[in-house]
């Protein structure tokens, strides 16, 4: 039997060398790689790990060293899903639930965004964020690109190439700011929302996300053994959700209340648009959520089955909660759970079991819903699209039942393994207390996360205010943003 199985495995060896450049790279004076070697190799890319024949003392090359082509297949495809996210998901989702007039102001202000954290994330982020440097923030290696080609960046990855991986990352970086316009829409100026987002990244979303994920970030218990917090996250509850959200509620705090805000309907102006954008969040998600196991393989299924079941039951549990109360179930409601669900299953996805993940759904059709429906109007904040209720609420919902949920059965990074080196899980304590006191590191995390995009959001905020304004003039406001800021309408009715 041992010989059926190695037979066909020396085969694939042979086979998959071909199309590796590795061969290139190595040392002409390193001797060839035995067959046992290249089959270690080979088993190396199968389950994600790291090749022997690579190390620093390793007597002969590797065959396949270098990126793995369908590692990079499979996130090349993720990051174009995180990037339908924002450009059509959100701007769609956004889009039909402002009223007619300012429906094209929400579609440039994504555009906009995406153009301007490109060039940040060129010029700055990527390296701030994932190159080595403090425990808050990373130095300045990868400062304009340089360096990150298609050789991985074994820090976060083996078999996927670290522009690859740059670009996934971007994505993120991209939607996250994004997320605030909901919170702002049908009122600030075009210019300050570029001012400020451009200003918030530096001082909010690149330090969290360091912080969070960064491999020698303050917040990172998984992979980080000297993390501070031994916090973990999946997919970005802290880093996207619970930082966007904060800040939306603070923005629009600082920009007061729409005009006619609880005197006149401002009712979405086509629930059409909405749908698709939510139709096309969900599809884009699973990119976000098993594109974030940065491999296809086990924990990226596991992420995908978890963020389905979440999902679709919050959709279902915020509809049926609007039956019960309000004797109709919208398809805003189910919109709005969907995009709830999602929020809430982010950090969790590749950490929790079916079960957990059901759980998490019924959660986030309950919780950011009695948000949404009454903490703002207890609160009377004029968050126009729900940004805080939906995101800052889930996402804090989602890292706090992550610390509850997690699980090693389904993701083993979680806890030590037998046959490998101590891992930074075991190293810095986390493997202890999964399943015990995670939660408390989890309530350390959101309490940091929240206090940096809450201050910061201030404190940009009331700069910008200063320097440009941040509010369009009354009258623009009541015409409408369309014709107003950008010089197009988005109907043309005759």
């Amino acid at each position: 039997m041992g010989l059926l199985i190695r037979v066909p495995l020396v085969c694939l060896v042979l086979a998959f060398a071909q199309f590796s450049d590795a061969q290139t790279t190595a040392s002409s004076s390193n001797a060839a790689p035995s067959l046992e070697q290249r089959v270690a190799d080979l088993e190396a890319y199968v389950n994600n790990s790291a090749r022997g024949a690579d190390a620093v003392n390793a007597p002969a090359g590797s065959n396949v060293a270098g990126p793995g082509p369908a590692y990079n297949a499979w996130m090349m495809t993720a990051s174009a899903l995180v990037l339908f996210m924002t450009l059509p998901g959100l701007a769609l989702f956004y889009g039909g639930l402002v009223r007619a007039k300012n429906v094209l102001s929400v579609l440039a202000q994504c555009l906009g965004i995406a153009g301007l954290v490109t060039i940040l994330w060129w010029a700055a982020g990527y390296s701030l964020v994932f190159s080595r440097g403090s425990p808050f923030l990373g130095g300045l290696k990868f400062a304009f690109l340089r360096g990150v080609d298609a050789r991985p960046n074994g820090d976060y990855s083996y078999w996927v190439s670290q522009n690859v991986f740059a670009m996934y990352q971007l994505m993120f970086a991209i939607i996250t700011p994004a997320l605030i316009i909901g919170a702002v829409a049908e009122r600030m100026k075009f210019a300050a929302v570029l001012v400020f987002v451009a200003a918030w990244m530096f001082a909010v979303y690149f330090p969290i996300a360091h912080m969070v994920w960064g491999i020698d970030g303050w917040m990172n218990g998984l992979w980080n053994p000297a993390a501070k917090i031994t916090a973990i996250d999946f997919a970005g509850g802290t880093v996207v959700h619970m930082s966007s959200g904060w800040s939306a509620l603070v923005l629009c705090i600082l920009l007061g209340r729409r005009l006619g805000f609880r005197k006149e309907v401002m009712a979405p102006h086509s629930m059409v648009l909405c749908m698709v954008g939510t139709g096309l969040l969900w599809v884009g998600w699973y990119g976000f959520n098993a594109g974030s196991a940065l491999a296809p393989d086990g924990i990226a299924a596991n992420a995908f089955m978890a963020t389905t079941l979440a999902t679709s039951v919050a959709s279902f549990t915020w509809a049926m909660l609007e039956y019960a109360l309000r004797g109709k179930p919208s398809v805003l409601g189910f919109c709005s759970g969907a995009v709830g669900g999602l929020v809430v299953i982010t950090p969790a996805c590749g950490y929790v079991d079916p079960t957990g993940a059901i759980i998490i759904g019924v959660a986030a059709g309950i919780v950011p819903f009695f948000a949404c429906t009454k903490l703002k109007s207890w609160l009377g904040y004029d968050d126009a699209l729900d940004t805080f209720g939906i995101h800052a609420v889930g996402g804090t919902l989602g890292a706090f039942l992550t610390g509850i949920l997690a699980t090693a059965r389904v993701n083993p990074n979680l806890a030590l393994l037998t046959s490998t080196p101590l891992n930074a899980a075991t190293q810095n304590g986390l493997a202890r207390i999964i399943g015990h006191t995670l939660w408390l590191e989890q309530l350390k995390a959101i309490t940091i996360t929240i206090l940096v995009a809450v201050v910061g959001s201030a404190i940009i905020g009331a700069i910008v205010r200063g320097l440009i304004g941040l509010r369009i003039a009354p009258e623009i406001e009541r015409q409408g943003l369309d014709i107003n800021q950008h010089g197009e309408e988005g109907y043309i009715t005759s």
